[in-house]
């Protein structure tokens, strides 16, 4: 990244995040900002994980989860399914969570449990996880955040291709050949 000055272009140079709770903070504090959710829970508990940040997403009526990752050394994949699971298991769970925070009254039929979705959040993703959310309709998001000097941050989603192949698409042709 560069800065214009006159005809010239000075380098910004790129400040690495010291810590994931680092960027946890400064994301749950400008939720609105940057994705226009709601906060509701930091390490929020249900059963025996901790999900790193719990909003609601006012315009689909859905939770979304976001997780926090320094490294590429994760499985987006198993991660995800795992929290969507945890979510769809636990509708309960979540809309007293939301329900406390907010001081609002939400019941279950308030929710679009099918905008539920879940946010990764790193400073970049591999190839193989890149494709991996690569399907239509797919509930995951990739998002890599940059921080750079002069107080810069950027966040930029990672748009998947047009893909036309969705999940249901593959499990239909696989009953057919069965």
């Amino acid at each position: 990244m560069f800065k214009k000055q006159s005809s010239k272009l000075l380098q910004i140079k790129e400040i690495s995040f010291r810590r994931e709770s680092e960027l946890q903070k400064l994301t749950e504090e400008n939720l609105g900002t940057i994705f226009g959710l709601q906060f509701v829970a930091t390490e929020y508990r249900v059963q025996n994980l901790f999900i790193d940040t719990l909003a609601f997403d006012p315009e689909n009526k859905s939770f979304v989860i976001i997780e926090y990752k320094r490294d590429q050394s994760f499985s987006v994949v198993d991660q995800g399914f795992s929290y969507l699971s945890l979510m769809i298991n636990n509708k309960a769970e979540f809309i007293l969570a939301y329900n406390e925070k907010l001081k609002k009254s939400m019941g279950r039929e308030d929710i679009d449990w099918s905008q539920a979705r879940i946010i990764f959040i790193a400073r970049s993703f591999t190839a193989h996880q890149k494709n991996a959310v690569n399907f239509k309709n797919m509930p995951f998001e990739l998002w890599e955040t940059v921080q750079f000097e002069n107080e810069l941050v950027q966040y930029r989603r990672i748009e998947t291709s047009n893909s036309v192949e969705s999940l249901q698409q593959i499990k239909n042709i696989a009953d057919e050949t069965q």
